[in-house]
């Protein structure tokens, strides 16, 4: 089952029913729709193409190659695989991790009125990442987690596994998920077994 989660300049799809919960996003900057991390869904990408032309497929995360390529392909846009600058976008692109394995980066939209932070691993707010509250950091980078998010404000934080967080509350997820990033690590032992069962359901 997927979930679609409007807002007023796109919307985020996410896949119910999986440890992972896999989120993707359609940001409408008004000179095209950026398609962020996304994967094939129907009634997703029939929305996405409702609301005007692809400007380009954007994949934050060096794994997670999902369904970008092939969709950039079918919509004839380009397929900007960890992009150092979004060129003709009003996004900031922030490397947040860059290692053997793991090569991930972040945007950051900071125009009036959208104030928007898109993280594609290093931050969820599914159960496997938050326990049980707004957001939080990836499991293992909890011991040492990447600080080139830090400070950001976000009025609206997407990320690529849950659901999106809007107004206040953004922010405070992800200062929260730096600040219990470390403490939270016996938690998320304790709880891993359920986790990984609700995620089989």
């Amino acid at each position: 089952m997927t979930t679609i989660d409007e807002f007023q300049f796109g919307f985020t799809w996410r896949r119910d029913g999986e440890t992972q919960e896999r989120s993707a996003q359609a940001l409408d900057t008004g000179d095209g729709v950026w398609l962020v991390d996304p994967f094939e869904d129907a009634e997703a990408l029939e929305r996405a193409a409702a609301l005007g032309p692809a400007a380009g497929v954007l994949q934050l995360l060096d794994r997670h190659n999902r369904d970008c390529a092939a969709i950039a392909r079918r919509l004839g846009a380009p397929h900007l695989k960890l992009p150092g600058t979004a060129s003709g976008s009003p996004f900031e692109v922030v490397r947040v991790l860059w290692v053997p394995g793991w090569r991930e980066v972040a945007l950051w939209w900071p125009d009036a009125g959208r104030r928007v932070l898109v993280v594609a691993d290093a931050v969820g707010t599914n159960p496997y990442y938050a326990l049980g509250r707004p957001a939080g950091m990836h499991p293992l980078l909890r011991p040492f987690p990447p600080g080139a998010l830090r400070g950001y404000a976000p009025e609206h934080l997407l990320v690529g596994h849950g659901p999106a967080v809007h107004g206040p509350a953004a922010a405070e997820a992800l200062s929260a998920a730096y600040a219990q990033a470390r403490t939270d690590l016996p938690r998320f032992v304790s709880r891993l077994p359920g986790l990984v069962r609700s995620g089989r359901s």
